[in-house]
């Protein structure tokens, strides 16, 4: 009985050491100096781990090929990544233990803008600098923050090319919103209603609903009587799957189903979704057509390390990851008020694309990009808007469930 006591615990020792080393080793680097210590917040457990585990890849495959080419100047860089659970509590508590404790120069990452909004207003009070390069409320560039970076778009920009499409190649005269109650959520529709109005679309419905949610078809019921000519969803993947599962079921078809980003976009959403997934859009942030140096390279080595795709989420992450890398190299001193003033001079290309970050409107050391236009065609995540870097014709308008 000792014996298997001991071996036991043994057995879950090796389990804990090889997750800290996962967590906190970036691959192989240059032997010298210490190493320039990165914090990451991601969601690595819960119901956002999906995203999470995405973005964690490509930090680390992003390092490991930083230290492979002789890091910053000779020096390594060592990810921390911490563990956020999806919650903000548990964000805030993560990003002090990496300023206090491990005395991290610079902090990446930022998944759920909930999560994100709790994280940078501890590292602007710390002075860290924080580069945000997924949490997408608009409002956490608009503090007049110092020490805060975005990477990604706001989510107020999440729809442009989707607006572009509808003017161009679709007749759509009314929208229901539908968004799950969080940051992203309340912040996203609100904006997307305040541009349909603009483009004189009818907003029959806009409602929120609580996350995790098991059964949608009172809310999808009311939604078919108003029969609208676009349904478009701000949701993470379950959520995601289950609306479009359950509007199949129900036969409702407007002329178009548009997820916000998010959970559309990601494979377990086809994976969960099965045949409820055919023809959806959603709006997204990157594809591996877009016209930047390395995308497609970057999807083909992410596919070929872990054998599953990439998607937005991971370019974000990968090309954070490579921002501040270039910060670190011009930064005058390795602190953080010195890794802040390279940030703010940044003028780089990513495979996410150029960044460079500016003020326009309320934000501040914002990256300002185009978005794209994406719909699921056989089973594959086409880019179908714009014209110049698609890869299928869309499909529209929805066909019907029933005449399938």
């Amino acid at each position: 009985m000792k014996g298997r006591k001991n071996a036991a615990l043994k057995f879950i020792g090796c389990l804990v050491l090889a997750a800290c080393f996962l967590v906190a080793y970036a691959g192989p680097a240059p032997a010298g100096e210490p190493p320039l210590k990165v914090g990451v917040v991601l969601p690595l457990t819960g119901k956002l781990a999906k995203f999470g585990e995405i973005e964690q890849k490509s930090f680390l495959m992003a390092a490991e090929e930083i230290n492979a080419a002789g890091g910053i100047n000779g020096r390594p860089v060592q990810l921390i990544i911490e563990d956020t659970t999806g919650k903000p509590d548990v964000g805030r508590s993560a990003i002090e233990k990496l300023i206090s404790k491990d005395q991290v120069l610079v902090v990446g990452g930022g998944y759920s803008s909930s999560v994100t909004w709790a994280s940078v207003a501890v590292a602007q009070q710390r002075k860290v600098p924080f580069l945000v390069n997924t949490g997408s409320a608009d409002n956490i560039t608009e503090q007049g923050w110092d020490y805060i970076f975005r990477l990604n778009p706001p989510v107020s920009e999440y729809p442009q090319a989707l607006h572009s499409f509808l003017g161009e190649k679709a007749e759509i005269k009314s929208v229901v919103i539908l968004h799950e109650n969080t940051l992203f959520g309340q912040s996203g529709s609100k904006e997307f209603m305040e541009q349909c109005k603009a483009f004189g679309l009818d907003v029959l419905m806009k409602e929120g609903y609580e996350a995790g949610a098991v059964d949608f078809k009172p809310l999808l019921v009311k939604i078919k009587s108003k029969d609208p000519d676009i349904i478009y969803m701000i949701s993470y993947v379950m959520d995601a799957a289950l609306l479009m599962r359950q509007a199949k079921e129900l036969n409702l078809n407007p002329r178009l189903f548009v997820g916000g980003g998010a959970g559309f976009t990601l494979p377990e959403f086809q994976t969960n979704a099965g045949e409820a997934s055919e023809f959806v859009f959603s709006a997204t942030l990157w594809t591996p057509s877009v016209p930047y140096p390395g995308a497609r390279e970057y999807y083909d080595k992410f596919f070929g390390k872990y054998g599953t795709p990439t998607e937005y989420h991971g370019a974000e992450a990968y090309a954070a990851m490579y921002v501040i890398a270039d910060a670190l190299k011009r930064a005058p001193t390795f602190t953080p008020e010195g890794v802040r003033a390279a940030l703010a001079e940044t003028d780089t290309m990513t495979v996410f694309g150029p960044v460079k970050f500016i003020s326009y409107g309320k934000m501040t050391q914002q990256n300002k990009l185009p978005t794209f236009l994406v719909q699921w065609i056989e089973g594959r995540l086409e880019t179908v808007w714009p014209k110049d870097v698609a890869t299928a014709e869309p499909v529209y308008p929805f066909p019907p469930w029933d005449k399938r």
